[in-house]
């Protein structure tokens, strides 16, 4: 699936963009959500990523991602036109708690969100979809596939965060933009079938 820029120098939108959506990309810290935008978004993103410091030792549990050298302190910002009309932004959170005042100007004006989870750190994900449901926002999750990690089936992990059974759960590559355009289109899917 490739998606090609909006205009011709791929800067700017097209005129005939009539609605733009504003979708949330949430989950704990280095779960993928820099690698999803960037993946995804037709435009070079905005990434606020610093160089991790040693005043994050002790903060920021590397477990998960022993290779990190970098964390989103701010937000990340992607676009990506789905038609001639319609214009989807994306935002990536922070993803520590000590960033959880950023979410509620984040979430102002926000249509849905894509919850990416880690199947080897799921309980890592529960402060961030308790921050999700806190503002109202209606989601799908995203499992994240990282390497040589061991797979678990999508009704586990709907188990294990004891999910509605309308929320949408899929498999996801962040790297991957096929991937990661099928984790938007679920999401997408579930947003439009709570308005009918």
């Amino acid at each position: 699936m490739a998606f090609r820029p909006a205009s011709d120098n791929g800067v700017y939108v097209r005129d005939s963009v009539r609605t733009a959506a504003k979708i949330l990309v949430v989950g704990h810290f280095a779960v993928g959500k820099t690698t999803f935008i960037g993946t995804m978004s037709e435009i070079p993103p905005l990434r606020t990523e610093e160089v991790m410091t040693q005043a994050g030792e002790g903060i920021d549990d590397l477990k998960g991602a022993p290779g990190k050298k970098t964390t989103t302190v701010a937000m990340d910002f992607g676009r990506l036109t789905l038609s001639e009309q319609l214009v989807l932004y994306l935002f990536g959170t922070p993803g520590q708690q000590r960033f959880v005042s950023v979410w509620e100007d984040m979430t102002r004006g926000a249509l849905g969100a894509l919850v990416l989870v880690d199947p080897q750190r799921l309980e890592e994900s529960f402060p961030v979809m308790d921050l999700v449901e806190h503002y109202g926002i209606p989601y799908a999750i995203a499992v994240n596939q990282f390497d040589g990690t061991p797979g678990h089936s999508l009704d586990e992990i709907r188990e294990a965060l004891d999910l509605l059974p309308e929320t949408p759960v899929v498999s996801c590559d962040a790297r991957d933009q096929r991937s990661s355009a099928n984790s938007l289109i679920a999401l997408v899917r579930y947003l439009q079938s709570r308005l009918n």
